[in-house]
């Protein structure tokens, strides 16, 4: 109760509009940076750009940025397929966390009124039992057929 008292008066005073133009402010200037940044970088590779075309020839130069550039490009796809299975794998396994942690909550939050029902603690145990059921028999399966002459899962 108390941060949504805070909140209505940080609004009522004005301070989250401050708060937003700052925030405004400073995007549009890291923005025009950006673009500054950009064009210093489009002078220096043009600049490269004379400087080799003079030392090797226009043809030779315009073939070789292109080349490094096409090189660069494969290289951010590639890096970019690479990471892209990492990525998903840790997502997969934050979000069974997050679904554990949620669980263990809504059972931890219903655990003191199932006690107090008419079931009582039977209610309240039929489903753990259930779930160290279901933990045991996932554990225990294989992730393949059986080999009948190892003994071992595939």
């Amino acid at each position: 109760m108390g941060t949504l008292a805070s909140l209505i008066s940080a609004l009522a005073s004005g301070e989250a509009m401050a708060v937003l133009r700052r925030a405004r402010m400073t995007a549009i200037l890291y923005g025009l940076a950006a673009i500054l940044a950009l064009s210093g970088i489009g002078f220096l590779i043009g600049a490269a750009y004379i400087w080799l075309a003079a030392r090797y020839g226009p043809l030779a130069t315009s073939l070789g940025f292109g080349l490094g550039f096409l090189v660069l490009a494969a290289l951010i796809v590639l890096i970019d397929r690479l990471t892209t299975g990492m990525r998903a794998r840790r997502r997969a396994r934050r979000r069974k966390a997050d679904m554990t942690a949620l669980g263990v909550t809504a059972a931890l939050a219903l655990l003191p009124a199932l006690a107090k029902s008419k079931g009582g603690m039977g209610a309240a145990l039929a489903p753990v039992i259930a779930l160290v059921a279901y933990a045991v028999y996932r554990e225990n399966m294989g992730s393949g057929p059986r080999n009948p002459d190892s003994g071992e899962t595939s």
